[in-house]
């Protein structure tokens, strides 16, 4: 696209299916680094990854030629299907439908890496539910509490000893 001349940063979460707590960190970089490969393939910039057990953060720029709903759908079927075909866990695995995208301006970049690299530090004082209701809130998006993310059933967390 000649003379386009863009800046855009999204920031993007999104959960396990049922909000399960089953990316161990036995294999979750390499889910990172394949994450990061969807991305650059579709001529993005991944900036920073980073997550817990039960979702995944994502702060990346984007080129104009792609929606974000059609990258996040690439990321996550693309990522699902890797886990699948490696049987990395138990039974099939799945993203939680929906996501949230939130943009940012380069000012606030710093901020954002640091929020997203600091994920341990960060989910000891709040859930993942708080964490998506605040950034919900501060971006002023209206949502239906029917439509997010349902409690970490713990029943579901296996432990990796890492």
């Amino acid at each position: 696209m000649a003379n386009t001349y863009t800046q855009i940063h999204i920031h993007a979460v999104f959960s396990v299916q049922n909000r399960s707590c089953i990316i161990q960190r036995s294999w979750g970089k390499d889910l990172y680094k394949y994450i990061t490969g969807i991305i650059k393939n579709n001529n993005h910039k991944l900036i920073v990854i980073n997550g817990m057990p039960d979702h995944i953060h994502l702060l990346f720029g984007l080129r104009p030629a792609q929606s974000v709903s059609d990258l996040l759908q690439d990321i996550k079927g693309g990522s699902s299907k890797w886990i699948n075909e490696r049987k990395l866990v138990k039974g099939r695995f799945s993203w939680q439908e929906g996501y949230g995208a939130f943009s940012y301006a380069k000012s606030g970049l710093p901020h954002v890496i640091n929020y997203i690299n600091n994920q341990e530090n960060h989910h000891r004082k709040m859930t993942f539910v708080e964490e998506y209701i605040a950034l919900l809130q501060q971006f002023g998006i209206d949502y239906n509490d029917n439509y997010i993310f349902k409690p970490v059933d713990t029943n579901y967390f296996v432990p990796d000893g890492t």
